[in-house]
Formats: structure tokens, C-alpha cells, sequence
């Protein structure tokens, strides 16, 4: 199994364009959190107007932090663009706008 400096070092040696964490960053216009009890939402708004959400809760009031809420909200939202910068990829063969 490839430890994550060899996966990155073969992830560069990739001769076709690919989805980069960079790449995402670049297209993300603002990110908007929303707290409900013990329950974060995050909204990542891309600069063409698209909206991914992520989600996180906590079972316990007491354990809740918003920080960490936060956290975890941002990281599910963000997993889920892969897929999406991905299909773009395949059906326009570029990233490129």
C-alpha cells in the first residue's frame, strides 16, 4: 500500500490533466456556516453559482464546539466536489473554462 508521500509523488507524475485540491480552492467564491443547536452546515458557493453542502452534529450539547463543527461540515462539503470536478473533466475533457 502507498504511503501518502508516494501517492502524491505519483499523483505529480500523471501525464493527463486531473482534479487538484488548487485547482477547487481557486473556484471556490466564499463558504457560509450555519449553526442549528448541536448541527453545523456549510455551504460552499463556487464562482458560477453552484452550492455544495456539508454537514456535521454533535449527540451531546455539552460536547458541542462550533470550531469543530465547522470543521467537519467544510471537509464533508468539500470531499463531495472531487466527484463533481471530475465529471466535469470527463464530459469537457478540460478544466479550462
Amino acid at each position: 500500500m502507498l504511503n501518502d508521500k508516494e501517492l502524491a509523488e505519483k499523483l505529480e507524475a500523471s501525464p493527463a490533466e486531473r482534479v487538484t485540491e488548487e485547482y477547487m480552492n481557486g473556484r471556490i467564491a466564499r463558504k457560509e456556516f450555519v449553526k442549528s443547536g448541536t448541527s453545523t452546515t456549510c455551504l460552499i458557493h463556487l464562482d458560477n453559482g453552484f452550492i455544495v453542502s456539508g454537514f456535521s452534529a454533535c449527540a451531546k450539547p455539552e460536547n458541542y464546539r462550533q470550531d469543530i463543527g465547522e470543521k467537519i461540515s467544510y471537509d464533508n462539503a468539500y470531499r463531495q466536489l472531487w466527484g463533481f470536478f471530475g465529471f466535469l473533466l470527463v464530459e469537457n475533457g478540460t478544466l479550462v473554462k
